[in-house]
């Protein structure tokens, strides 16, 4: 059976939450309304977009539960449940597991610590035996710890459900390295919005980005030009999508969190604020915000 579970273009879904810390089911649903109407093939909940990391135990499980429920089998449904804490980690992917995730992803231990290959290869182990999903490790140079994430794939990929990497690097030599393993049978997916056709090129299944949920059309359409040998009409999509990008991180606080949920509840949806200690635009700095998008290429609803 093929390791390769998820393709396409996969939205890193933000967690919208209300004044009193609850999670938004209604926001999510409308968000992931929208983007499968736009083509998407499904979504990553609790990563760092959607601040899984500062979010508390139960306020994860209940943006998982709200995503899955608004899913309603259209699409893949991967569950970041990496934390500081592994027992939590545990905790989490047994949760995402018996709540009908399609896949359950874990940045390395730990963001703090520099562990081994050897304790870094024990920790994923752990986490696929907590589980019956795909399970896919995430390779962010943000959260590295030291450890060659291709020499912790080729170990791991003979465990039956690990299937892949989400691979945020950037660095496209390595990824294709990655999809040499296994003669090919990987799930490698591309991070970095900004590159998504150069991850392609090299070999990636698909996507999983921070700004696809803003822009779902684009993405998708880059995509598809992609698989359709269209290479040109594919390089000046994602030139089209990098002007944007460019604004997004212009305003980035210092992740584009910030402005992409400010972007989105322009768009008119409830996408709440970034977390604390995060601090939302003021009025001024959101009418240039929105003035630059647009001059940027990005259209808001009238």
């Amino acid at each position: 059976m093929s390791k390769i579970h998820f393709r396409g273009i996969m939205p890193a879904l933000i967690t919208p939450l209300t004044a009193d810390g609850k999670v938004n089911a209604a926001a999510v649903k409308a968000l992931m309304d929208d983007n499968y109407a736009k083509g998407v093939t499904g979504f990553y909940v609790t990563g760092g977009t959607g601040e899984g990391p500062l979010l508390s135990a139960a306020q994860r499980k209940a943006m998982v539960e709200a995503a899955i429920e608004a899913n309603a089998g259209r699409g893949k449904i991967i569950v970041h449940t990496g934390s500081i804490n592994a027992d939590e980690a545990m905790d989490l992917t047994v949760h995402a597991d018996r709540a009908g995730a399609d896949g359950i992803s874990s940045v390395p231990p730990s963001f703090y610590f520099r562990y081994t290959l050897e304790e870094t290869v024990d920790y994923y182990k752990k986490l696929a035996s907590n589980t019956s999903r795909p399970v896919i490790v995430y390779a962010n140079p943000q959260s590295a710890t030291g450890v060659d994430v291709n020499a912790v794939l080729e170990q791991l990929l003979p465990i039956g459900n690990i299937c892949g990497v989400k691979d945020t690097r950037a660095n496209y030599y390595l990824l294709w390295q990655l999809k040499q393993l296994a003669g090919g049978d990987i799930n490698v997916i591309n991070g970095p919005d900004e590159s998504l056709l150069c991850g392609l090129m090299m070999g990636a299944d698909g996507g999983i980005g921070s700004t696809y949920g803003l822009m779902p059309e684009k993405y998708v359409k880059l995509y598809k030009h992609f698989c359709a040998g269209e290479l040109e009409e594919a390089r000046a999509m994602q030139s089209r999508i990098n002007k944007i990008i460019s604004v997004l991180l212009g305003y980035a606080r210092p992740t584009v969190i910030t402005p992409v949920k400010e972007a989105l509840m322009l768009c008119g949806f409830a996408a709440g604020d970034a977390l604390y200690p995060a601090s939302p635009f003021t009025a001024e700095t959101r009418a240039m915000f929105k003035k630059d998008m647009e001059k940027a290429g990005f259209v808001f609803p009238a």
